[in-house]
């Protein structure tokens, strides 16, 4: 017997997005490592208007699942049915988010701590894999998971840790990678690229926020450096207050665009300088035609600049997206990681259309919207 499900459909409809409910199967794990979960809350991400309306095309477009474990493929070894779980759906492939069950590789599902809910498991996935991504593949800043690595120096035996870490030499402390540029960063993914940062011992941290400046001062530490640079104040001000942060006579070498736009990337090229200069960005450039550019890499103000594609931890960094999603696992465990605020929209699976209205229109600050399945009309009867 085929059992239905709820799914959400996302379409864009004279340019706003537009939901409908189907009723489909219950999928099948896909593939033998693959998971089949039974999603409590989705959450949501401006990727999820943004393909639909850029394509054409009408797609279940939630990525981030936190649920339990409902099926297993037959390489899957690491998780049973009714485990509690966070997981990154493939991006643009059947069985996302937006539906009653949903299916995501096994190597980015992770447990979720007793204590961590389901609100904030779905929250995390696609920005914390975003920002890892940035960070660690696309600046080549030093991994998260290197012994010593936290505060930039060793933690507890500087000589020995440094010696085991391979980010230090025997007899001298860890050296600090930085300073780190994070524009957007009260945006989930910012404020997963603070947390990071600072697990890895990268800083300061120069974090270029507006509306969600209270929030960002509650995750990064002005007695390191770190410091806050308010967008609002006009590029030329933010441009300067970045050079400002640093001093005279020093480079700033790394750069994680979390905005992506309104000359974000141009302003924090500016303010760069030095070899090896780097910035990544999470959407592509906007060519003369006011078209985005089929290109992967570009040069802004003399600044090698690339495009972080958080798809890559399905496709060329598989054993990368396997590591962090543990790490971030270990990190809810111990309380160093914790999850980007929620908001809770109403109706569940119904609900989705209006998060992702708010979401093209631009009014989440310091929030991720979610949405409790069990709360979709006719969902359970």
């Amino acid at each position: 017997m085929s059992y239905l499900m709820k799914e959400a459909i996302v379409s864009s409809v004279d340019g706003k997005p537009s939901v409908e409910l189907k009723d489909v199967p219950i999928p099948d794990p896909p593939s033998p490592t693959d998971v089949v979960i039974k999603v409590a809350v989705s959450g949501s991400n401006p990727k999820d208007w943004k393909y639909p309306e850029w394509t054409k095309q009408a797609a279940n477009s939630g990525d981030d699942i936190a649920g339990t474990v409902h099926s297993v493929g037959s390489a899957v070894k690491t998780f049973h049915p009714g485990d509690r779980v966070m997981a990154f759906h493939v991006m643009r492939t059947p069985h996302g988010s937006f539906a009653e069950y949903a299916v995501a590789p096994a190597h980015t599902t992770v447990h979720l701590p007793d204590h961590t809910s389901f609100e904030e498991g779905a929250a995390i996935p696609l920005a914390a894999l975003t920002a890892g991504v940035a960070l660690f593949v696309r600046l080549g800043l030093p991994l998260p998971w290197a012994e010593g690595a936290v505060d930039g120096f060793a933690s507890k035996d500087k000589d020995e840790s440094a010696s085991r870490s391979g980010f230090g030499v025997k007899g001298k402390p860890l050296q600090r990678a930085g300073p780190l540029i994070i524009y957007g960063a009260a945006s989930a993914v910012g404020a997963y690229a603070i947390q990071l940062a600072k697990r890895a011992g990268i800083g300061p941290l120069i974090c270029v926020a507006g509306k969600g400046i209270p929030f960002v001062e509650g995750l990064i530490d002005q007695k390191t450096g770190d410091v806050i640079v308010d967008y609002r104040k006009g590029d030329d001000a933010v441009v300067a207050a970045i050079k400002g942060a640093v001093g005279p006579g020093k480079e700033i070498l790394y750069c994680f665009d979390g905005v992506s736009e309104h000359n974000s990337s141009e302003n924090a090229a500016k303010a760069m300088g030095g070899k090896g200069a780097k910035i990544t960005r999470v959407l592509p450039m906007v060519n003369d035609d006011g078209q985005f550019s089929t290109e992967d890499a570009w040069v802004i103000e003399g600044v090698e600049t690339s495009k972080t594609m958080v798809a890559d931890v399905h496709a060329s960094q598989t054993d990368f997206g396997q590591a962090l999603t543990s790490l971030l696992g270990k990190g809810l465990q111990e309380g160093w990681f914790k999850a980007h605020p929620q908001t809770v929209i109403s109706g569940g699976l119904v609900g989705v259309q209006e998060g992702l209205t708010n979401l093209k229109e631009g009014k989440a600050s310091a929030t991720k919207y979610v949405f409790r399945i069990a709360d979709t009309p006719g969902v359970g009867e």
